[in-house]
């Protein structure tokens, strides 16, 4: 699985909220440009379906900008995949609703093994909040 530019920068941008949720005051596009490096057309694209998801919310005027909707810990890794990338899953037969169309799906011998690498990938991201990233106690398991 490869993450598109729009996935690893909504998470970018999630990390620069979740860093400004104890102030309870919203941060601007133009804050998260220049703090990101992202420009403002291509945030706000990113931050439509991070709103329509319920993850951020947008407050108008002088004083306007965008938060977090929860706290950074209630928001996984895995989540932010899902809204921008539609999901998790390694191959599209992964998809419950696609692999009944597969026509090759009751005499695969690969897709179990494409399901469980997506369900311990899916597991992994779950468990890594915003939260977890913020305080830096991601950490990997060779380490």
């Amino acid at each position: 699985m490869k993450l598109s530019a729009r996935t690893r920068y909504a998470t970018r941008l999630l990390l620069d909220l979740a860093q400004h949720a104890d102030s309870n005051n919203p941060v601007t596009t133009t804050t998260l440009s220049e703090v990101s490096g992202i420009s403002v057309q291509f945030i706000e694209q990113i931050l439509k379906p991070l709103k329509k998801a319920g993850l951020v919310s947008s407050v108008r005027g002088a004083a306007g900008g965008h938060m977090l909707t929860h706290g950074p810990e209630a928001t996984s890794i895995g989540d932010v995949i899902r809204i921008m990338e539609g999901g998790i899953d390694l191959t599209h037969c992964c998809q419950d609703d696609i692999a009944k169309d597969c026509p090759r799906t009751d005499r695969c011998l690969t897709r179990v093994v494409w399901l469980r690498a997506s369900r311990a990938l899916a597991r992994e991201l779950d468990a890594i909040t915003l939260k977890d990233v913020i305080d830096g106690t991601v950490i990997l398991d060779d380490e």
